[in-house]
């Protein structure tokens, strides 16, 4: 059994691959909407700041709590006292929230590897009018993207039937080749870097429909959620610990693979702010094609398009395989629909990722009426909203660990700074949470996609409570 497990670099892989993904090719074009370059490099650190500490949160519950593997939806669970109608109500809704989050997520990355590979075929950016669907108009370039993106996505799934261990190798390889590739873009861009583009650094944005001003503090919250984004998957390593070949892997594979990503983002995003002018960078559908193509040519535009492909193809295999294991782990913990635990001769979750994938499938209409930086910024948004609840869960779990004394018996030293830290990265997935509410419509659209897990809440109770007597 040890040979198929997943080991340190594997584990590495996932969280780097799963982190690095659509974010940082669609990412610099966002923040550039809604803030200076001070305001994004400050949104950057502010964010490494709040994410760092919930990875250390999440690596030190791998430690303490080991039985409790397979995704934040146990510590949700084990907040309140075992066995009660309160703990199993609470572990569901933060693992269908989790899930929610995980797939509706797989859409943004799924449009920007359509977004890189219209390099290579431009008709996929093509504003032909077709026809319209009551109020949408559909047009051409969004017709044939969704087409490559559902075949993209089921490519994937049939490839992922075939066994997990495969899949996660799959996704070591596209991270090795992506970090390689990120390291030729910085020294490419490291000479045509143009300071003269970060200036002025800070400054005061426009709104450019409503006309309001916003400050650099306004600039910290409007980025909030689109960069903390681009760390979204720091948790990959805790959600496959069950599959881990050590305990200890977990946790470092946790902290490793989210300085390796910091390192990378700021590296870049200070590179392609360089050089590309601020009006330029907003309007872009891919700014790092942009940005390469201003420094070598056309030549430089295919090569970022082809590491962009590599790249988000690694990034869409782990967070395929991370949206379908979160069900699968909570319904074998009798967390989420029974059906949910089925898995295939290969030993993946067979209907887990069928029904992962066909609520993808459903969310990648977005993009046949809109452009593909419009889906990317409507999704990032839902989605990451839906994961910080399973996050701030975690940290309230890790609170109550540090009051009752839990795993801390005789080391009070390392009781009072895990619970700073707890409390800080709580502090924090509150203050983003708040920010989030800025744009209501959206935020509700996310509430409705958390809530609506209650209409299958009693086919969990009763399956949950069956187990419990023994009668399953």
């Amino acid at each position: 059994m040890k040979d198929h497990k997943l080991g340190l670099w594997v584990l590495t892989a996932l969280v780097v691959g799963n982190m690095v993904g659509s974010g940082i090719f669609m990412l610099p074009r966002s923040l550039a909407e809604v803030a200076s370059p001070g305001g994004v490099l400050g949104a950057w650190i502010l964010t490494g700041a709040g994410v760092l500490l919930t990875a250390l949160v999440f690596g030190n519950l791998a430690l303490r709590k080991p039985s409790l593997n397979g995704g934040p939806q146990n510590y949700a669970q084990a907040l309140f006292k075992e066995g009660t109608e309160s703990s199993l109500i609470a572990g569901y809704l933060v693992g269908w929230g989790y899930w929610v989050a995980n797939w509706a997520g797989n859409v943004a990355i799924i449009t920007t590897f359509a977004s890189y590979l219209s390099t290579f075929f431009p008709v996929m950016t093509s504003k032909q009018h077709l026809f319209n669907v009551g109020s949408a108009s559909i047009r051409l370039g969004g017709a044939i993207t969704f087409l490559v993106c559902s075949a993209f996505l089921w490519g994937l799934h049939f490839a992922i039937l075939k066994g997990i261990e495969g899949a996660g190798k799959a996704n070591l390889i596209a991270t090795i080749a992506k970090v390689v590739g990120f390291l030729f873009f910085i020294i490419i861009c490291l000479f045509a870097f143009k300071s003269s583009n970060l200036i002025p650094f800070i400054e005061t944005k426009i709104d450019s429909n409503t006309g309001e001003t916003t400050g650099f503090l306004g600039q910290l919250n409007g980025a909030a959620i689109a960069t903390l984004w681009a760390f979204v998957g720091v948790e990959s390593a805790v959600v496959f610990s069950n599959r881990a070949r050590k305990q200890n892997d977990v946790k470092k594979a946790t902290i490793l693979g989210l300085l390796i990503a910091l390192i990378i983002y700021i590296g870049i995003t200070v590179l392609v702010m360089g050089t590309l002018q601020q009006k330029e960078l907003i309007h872009s559908q891919k700014p790092l094609v942009d940005a390469l193509e201003s420094v070598v040519g056309p030549s430089g535009s295919s090569i970022m398009a082809l590491l962009g492909i590599v790249s988000l193809l690694g990034a869409t295999i782990g967070w395929i395989l991370l949206a379908a294991e979160v069900p699968y782990q909570a319904a074998n913990k009798s967390m989420f629909i029974p059906a949910f635990s089925k898995e295939n001769r290969y030993g993946a979750p067979s209907f887990s990722l069928t029904v992962t994938n066909i609520m993808t499938q459903l969310f990648i209409f977005s993009v046949v009426s809109q452009s593909m930086a419009e889906a990317f910024d409507f999704v990032i948004f839902v989605a990451t909203l839906a994961f910080l609840v399973p996050y701030l869960m975690a940290s309230l779990y890790q609170i109550k660990l540090v009051i009752l004394g839990d795993t801390y018996e005789n080391n009070n030293k390392n009781r009072y700074s895990d619970g700073l830290i707890a409390v800080l990265a709580a502090i924090y997935s509150l203050w983003v949470i708040k920010a989030g509410t800025a744009d209501i419509k959206t935020f509700l659209f996310g509430m409705v996609l958390l809530v609506s897990g209650i209409i299958f809440y009693p086919m969990v109770r009763k399956h949950f409570w069956k187990k419990e007597k023994g009668q399953l």
